[in-house]
């Protein structure tokens, strides 16, 4: 018997939309030793925040916006994982605090990419349809 993969529990995804507001709110307060991440940080989106089943793992997508230097902001943003999960652990009332790291989120890319393909298909169905009128 095949056993079919579900998704999130319940409580992973509610876990991951309380780390997700926890890591929002340190990003607009701004107190880092790191200049790159001082200057950026209200630039970076958070949009998803997926965790691991027994929720000891967490990994924050990122998206900073009109910014370039992606990689070296998600580099700077994974040396500074310590303070984030501090912060989490703070605000959070989970019995252990999750170890945070941060990917570029691609999923705007990706749906950027389909849009552009579906907008450059060609309209023959249309057409086909029209003359099949007259």
């Amino acid at each position: 018997m095949k056993h079919r993969e579900s998704g999130p529990s319940q409580r992973q995804l509610r876990v991951g939309e309380q780390i997700r507001h926890s890591i929002v709110e340190t990003l607009q307060r701004g107190k880092f030793n790191d200049e790159l991440l001082f200057e950026v940080a209200p630039l970076v989106t958070v949009a998803e925040v997926r965790t691991t089943p027994d929720l000891k793992h967490a990994t924050a997508y990122i998206r900073p916006l009109g910014l370039e230097n992606v990689g070296e902001i998600v580099e700077a943003l994974n040396e500074s994982a310590y303070y984030f999960q501090k912060q989490i652990n703070r605000s959070s009332n989970l019995k252990f605090t999750p170890r945070v790291r941060f990917k570029v989120d691609e999923t705007f890319d990706e749906a950027a990419k389909i849009d552009t393909l579906l907008k450059n298909i060609p309209k023959y169905a249309e057409d086909d349809e029209v003359s099949e009128e007259e």
